[in-house]
Order: C-alpha cells, then sequence, then structure tokens
C-alpha cells in the first residue's frame, strides 16, 4: 500500500488494517496536547502483548515480522528489569510506524505505562523505532542501551501527545532520518535527565522535535545533521547539556549547514506556531555553519550562561531568512533573541522578509555585526546597562533601547552603527575584557581589595572568568564542583582517565574531569564512598585541605593562633601548612572559622597565595 492510500484512510478515519491482521486499535491523539497535525486510527500487533501490569526481570521480547512490536504494551502499569529487546524487519508503510509506531520494538500507548530499566533495545531494520510512546501511552526508562542502525529509526520517541522520561540512557542511532531523541506528528512530552544520545546519519539530529523536550544535564552529539531541529509550534529545552554538531550533509530542501535549526514544514506534522529553544549552562559547539537558523516560523531563542562556540570561521551566530518551506515572499522568520548573562559571537543576517527582536541583559556580552546590508524588515535591539555589544562590521539598526543613555556600553571599533536611519555615536575605545589584562573592568572589584590581585592572575590564568561581562561577584558562595575545577584549571587541566566512584557526578558536566583528576590525585575522596556533593558549598577548611593534598600533604612542624581548630581536625595540618605558606592569615587574630563557606574571591586569593607566589 502506497503512503498516498495509507494518509487517505487515515483522513478518512477508517481503521487501517496496513499488516493483514487484526489488533488493537489505537486512540486518536488528544489535540490539546503539545506538537500538532492530526491522526485516526490504526492497528498494532506485538509478538508479546502486556495488556495489564506484569513485573519481569531478564526476559527477551524479539519480532522479525514488517510492522510488528516486539513489546507492545497496551494496558497497565509494568516495570520489566534488565530485558533484552530486539526488533528487525522493514515497514514499507513508513507513515503508520513513524506516525503511530507499528514497527517500533517497544510500543506503549492506550493509557499503559511502562517502567523499563537496566537492559538493552536494539533495531536494524528500516522504521525500526527503538522505545515509542503513542496517545495516553507513559514510558519511564533508566539506565537502558538503545541502539537503531536503519534508516528513519529514532531511539526514544514520541507522537500523538505520549510521554516518555528518560534518565543516564545511552543512545545512539546510524541510519538516516534517525534522531536519537525523536517524535512525530502529534507530538507529545520528552523529559531526558543524564546520559548520552547520539546520532550520526543525514537527517539525523540528537534531537528532532514536534514536541515539548527537556534536556538536563546529559550529552548530546551528531555528527553528520543539525544538532537540534524544532518544526512549528513546539520547543527545546537544554539545562547543563553538552551538545556537539557536525553538520557536514545537507538533507531534502536544506541548502545550508547549522547547528540550531528552527522552521516550519507545511507537512502537517507539526502546527503552525512559534518554535522555542532555551539552554542554560550548557556548552554548545557547532562545527560547520552558523549556530542558529530560522526559516518560514516565529521563534523565541532563550539563552542564559552557555558556552557557545562556532568553529566555522564564516560561520555566523544566527540566521533569519527565507528557505525552501513555505510560500515565497511570506517565508521569512520572526524571531525574539534573548541574552542573558551570556556571552556570544559572530553575526547575524536577517533578510527583507523577516524580523529580529533582540535583548542583551544581566551582563551579556556580544561581539558581532547585526544585519551588516541593511535588509531586515525590522530588527530592535534592547541593551542593559550592564551589557556589552561589541562591533565588528558596520551594523543597521531600526529601533535601539539602551539602559546606558551615553551608549558607552557599545563599542564601535572603527564601525558605524545605524539606527532608523541614522548613526549614532558610541564607545571609540577597545572593548577589553578582564582575561589577560593587567587592570579588571568588573565594577564589583575595586582596585584596593584585598583580592584584586587575585582576581586579575585567575582571570589571566584562565582559572576563573567574571560572572558576567562587567561583574565578578566577589562575594558569592563557591561550590565544592567549582572549587576543584579552579584547582584542576590551575594545575593546567591535566588530561584525565579512567572514571569516579560519585553517582552525583554527571557525565559531561564542566567538572566531571576535575573531580576524576582531583579524585584520583587524593585531593578529595567526597563527601561519602559514592557522592561528592558538587552543589554543596565549599568550606574554608575544605579548600585547605584541597591545596595541601594538591601540593603533596607536605609535612608541618609549628602551629597556628586559632581557637577554632581543633586539634586531630582533618584540616589541622592543612591550615598550619596554610598559615606557615602565608595562604591565610585566618578570620580573625584568633579564628580561621573552617565551617565557613568560602567565597569566589577567598578561594581565588588562597589560590593566587599558592600558586603565584
Amino acid at each position: 500500500m502506497t503512503k498516498t492510500a495509507i494518509r487517505k484512510l487515515i483522513a478518512s478515519g477508517l481503521t487501517a488494517l496496513l499488516l493483514g491482521t487484526i489488533s488493537v486499535p489505537a486512540l486518536a491523539a488528544p489535540p490539546t496536547k503539545p506538537g500538532g497535525g492530526g491522526s485516526s486510527s490504526v492497528s498494532y500487533t506485538g509478538a508479546t502483548t502486556i495488556s495489564s501490569s506484569t513485573t519481569a526481570t531478564g526476559a527477551r521480547y524479539a519480532s522479525t515480522v514488517a510492522g510488528e512490536n516486539a513489546l507492545l504494551v497496551s494496558g497497565g502499569a509494568s516495570t520489566l528489569t534488565d530485558v533484552a529487546v530486539t526488533k528487525s524487519g522493514d515497514d514499507s508503510s513508513g507513515d503508520s510506524a513513524d506516525f503511530y509506531g507499528t514497527n517500533a520494538a517497544v510500543l506503549v500507548y492506550n493509557g499503559a505505562t511502562l517502567n523499563l530499566k537496566g537492559g538493552a533495545v536494539t533495531t536494524n531494520g528500516t522504521h525500526a523505532n527503538a522505545v515509542f510512546a503513542y496517545g495516553e501511552g507513559k514510558v519511564n526508562l533508566e539506565g537502558t542501551t538503545i541502539t537503531t542502525t536503519g534508516n528513519t529509526s529514532g531511539g526514544i520517541m514520541v507522537t500523538g501527545g505520549g510521554t516518555l522520561n528518560a534518565t543516564d540512557l545511552t543512545v545512539e542511532t546510524s541510519g538516516n532520518s534517525s534522531a536519537a531523541i525523536r517524535s512525530d506528528r502529534g507530538g507529545g512530552t520528552l523529559t531526558i535527565n543524564g546520559g548520552t544520545y547520539t546520532a550520526h546519519g543525514t537527517g539525523s539530529p540528537a534531537i528532532y522535535s514536534t514536541a515539548d523536550i527537556t534536556v538536563n544535564d546529559a550529552v548530546l552529539n551528531s555528527t553528520t545533521s543539525e544538532g537540534v531541529v524544532i518544526e512549528g509550534k513546539n520547543s527545546v529545552t537544554l539545562n547543563n547539556v553538552t551538545l556537539t554538531d557536525s553538520n557536514i550533509k545537507h538533507n531534502g530542501k536544506s541548502d545550508t549547514y547549522k547547528t540550531i535549526f528552527l522552521y516550519q514544514s507545511m507537512s502537517g506534522d507539526a502546527s503552525v506556531g512559534t518554535s522555542h529553544f532555551t539552554a542554560r549552562d550548557s556548552a554548545i559547539t557547532g562545527k560547520n555553519g552558523d549556530l542558529f537558523f530560522v526559516t518560514n516560523t516565529s521563534a523565541v531563542i532563550d539563552l542564559e550562561n552557555n558556552t557557545l562556540v562556532n568553529e566555522d570561521a564564516d560561520g555566523g551566530l544566527l540566521r533569519i531568512q527565507a528557505g525552501a518551506w513555505g510560500t515565497s515572499g511570506k517565508n521569512g522568520g520572526t524571531v525574539i533573541l534573548n541574552l542573558t548573562d551570556q556571552k556570544a559571537a559572530g553575526d547575524i543576517t536577517v533578510d527583507s522578509i523577516s524580523t529580529l527582536a533582540m535583548s542583551l541583559s544581566e551582563g551579556s556580552v556580544y561581539t558581532g555585526a547585526v544585519n551588516t546590508e541593511g535588509t531586515a524588515q525590522e530588527l530592535d535591539l534592547t541593551l542593559s546597562a550592564d551589557s556589552v555589544w561589541v562591533l565588528t562590521g558596520d551594523s543597521v539598526l531600526t529601533g535601539l533601547a539602551n539602559a546606558d543613555g551615553t551608549n558607552s556600553n557599545i563599542y564601535l571599533n572603527g564601525h558605524t552603527l545605524t539606527v532608523n536611519g541614522r548613526a549614532v555615536t558610541g564607545n571609540s575605545g577597545s572593548y577589553a575584557p578582564a582575561e589577560g589584562n593587567s587592570s579588571t573592568a568588573f565594577r564589583d572589584v575595586s582596585s584596593t581589595a584585598y583580592y584584586y590581585g587575585a582576581v586579575i592572575w585567575a582571570i589571566q590564568q584562565g582559572i576563573t572568568a567574571g560572572t558576567g561581562a562587567l561583574t565578578f561577584s566577589p562575594d558569592q558562595p563557591c561550590t565544592r564542583a567549582q572549587a576543584v575545577t579552579f584547582l584542576w584549571r590551575a594545575a593546567g587541566e591535566p588530561e584525565v582517565s579512567g572514571s569516579h566512584s560519585f553517582t552525583d557526578v554527571k557525565t559531561g558536566s564542566y567538572y566531571e574531569k576535575a573531580v576524576i583528576w582531583a579524585a584520583q590525585n587524593g585531593i578529595t575522596s567526597g563527601t561519602t564512598a559514592t557522592t561528592f556533593s558538587p552543589n554543596d558549598n565549599c568550606t574554608r577548611a575544605q579548600i585547605v585541605t584541597f591545596l595541601w593534598r594538591a601540593a603533596g600533604e607536605p609535612e608541618v612542624s609549628g602551629s597556628h593562633p586559632f581557637t577554632d581548630v581543633k586539634t586531630s581536625a582533618y584540616y589541622e595540618k592543612p591550615v598550619v601548612w596554610a598559615v606557615a605558606k602565608g595562604v591565610t592569615s585566618g578570620t580573625t587574630t584568633t579564628t580561621f572559622s573552617p565551617t565557613d563557606t568560602c567565597t569566589r574571591s577567598q578561594i581565588v586569593t588562597f589560590l593566587y597565595r599558592h600558586l603565584a607566589s
């Protein structure tokens, strides 16, 4: 049966007996769920069907039949532990498999809930998605390894309003059009915590969203396609995520390279509306083309405290323009770009049928040229007084709202800034961030502060940067994760191998290598045998102990003057050593305050006094 014939059956609301077998009817996708597009009914068959609550450990489920699920869950709340699921067999119908999951290894629908812990799910057919939640189906995955090798075979997937929660998975897809985290018509909700998700094929991003997708503390890789694709009125949110993308092949109508792609295809797979991309505390690296590309849709892009890297010298930060989708002359983009406590670099290009409203706040720094050719239909910039724009080329705006009325936070660098047809003045000097300077641009670091030299040294050595373009936040507490990261950077960021024993140190987190290094070098053994407590505040006792151990636990002699450092305390020798070395003189002449939280200014001062001397 052709795809056209299938679509006619779906549109007419008939029961689609696509497999030639009688099976359980699917539910219509709830119209109020995330995603978009319509859906109707379809038939399912399963090599194994679970219709009521079941518990199993070590079971094996398999199917080699086209259009058949290896494991079909249609009712109850079941828990399966350390099971093996394998699926082969190509599905030529396509839409039934991609919209409803008819050829998936695991399909959950009809109000059923499946808890899958550990084990492995493997597929090698076409249109053989691994784990699929459809309609009112709900899947909870934890610690499972998922592998697909065929084309159009996603790793974890929702459609029709399905719900899928994933924790610490290892997902790898090799085929074309096979996103590691995938959704299709009718969307749903995907929430990912931890794990690694890798896609290799053409048209196979790490995430393809026609749903609401949130990823926390995870690693995403795409070696051929875009890193993230959002279609229509849907969303992706990344929190503390490492995303690396190598977009080296075009797919379908696409003729540009990019890392984050927001668009409306007009296929009916996603409702028309605003696409949302949000990233916080994440590391996003693009190797080819622009970091962001928007066409034929409205979009909101929110970026906060991320590390953004574009390894393509010719690539820009953002491109908004007409593409191959939609009606010519009406298929540009309408974008809101919000940078909050964010450093970003790269040009922004906006064509004549597109608009951009851009804001910089909370000490953000943007380096680049905006709308150099003056083509944008509309382009407005809002700038907080503590944020900075450094021009790298002539730029053209239709509106500027700068809280600094003198524009001293706009560094022209010899270029012209035109606003609503008139050239405006700005800072004629050169912007010099704190890194590498013998002075600091931080407004909250006084030249008379005891930690002034330490802050300059720490910035120059790459040990830490500010909390914003113009702020260091000297009194802000330092966490244990930040403290060992400072130490690791001060040691030259030595390469590490092996692993750690701490369950609360996420793979791919910014401090993971530092923790491995610190544990292997005896600097820390954690707060327990299995926890490091990365988000706990680092105390003064802990930081001097870390420093003493990093120095090789030198023998000490003499004493200290502090009445609050008890004999035989684990930090007694480190305190004696730190006093002798001039690292600290205490909080008063008779107190060290070992349990007090160590601030950012105190930690860089301790490091500076020990290492710079």
